[in-house]
């Protein structure tokens, strides 16, 4: 199965937990950095992790150009799983984070989205297990 891993990552945490996922699902799996992915290539995996962290309530700049880069149906039929970073506490996704929103524009381009999931970053670090979840997260989805 060919695999790709995308992400963006401000302070580090979300490149940690792609990482993690590419380890986890194993095999020929890439990970990039958004920047470095070119759409045209993407119909040549079967499934891509696509995350970021959630900022404002929404993904990076960088991944919502990405994704606005993605033409209508280029997507169809490719199995996606998407994932974020976020803080914890009361006020934090009031409205909403950024794997809803990822998720839903890959919906819009075609792509079938398996799963979202949000890891928990605590001040400017993951929180104590968070990369265990990821793994263990990605290896679930990669079983189907």
């Amino acid at each position: 199965m060919n695999i790709l891993v995308i992400y963006d990552s401000t302070y580090g945490n979300t490149e940690k937990v792609a990482k993690a996922i590419g380890n986890a699902v194993g095999g020929d799996a890439k990970v990039l950095r958004v920047g470095d992915v070119k759409v045209p290539e993407l119909k040549a995996y079967n499934l891509l992790f696509i995350g970021c962290p959630t900022q404002w309530n929404k993904p990076t700049k960088p991944m919502q150009e990405f994704l606005n880069k993605i033409p209508e149906s280029a997507l169809k039929g490719i199995k996606t799983a998407v994932f974020d970073t976020r803080l914890t506490g009361k006020l934090t996704g009031l409205l909403g984070y950024a794997d809803k929103k990822i998720a839903g524009a890959l919906t819009k381009k075609g792509a079938v989205v398996l799963n979202t999931e949000g890891f928990f970053v605590k001040g400017s670090a993951l929180q104590e297990n968070e990369l265990a979840r990821a793994v263990a997260w990605a290896k679930e989805i990669a079983s189907r």
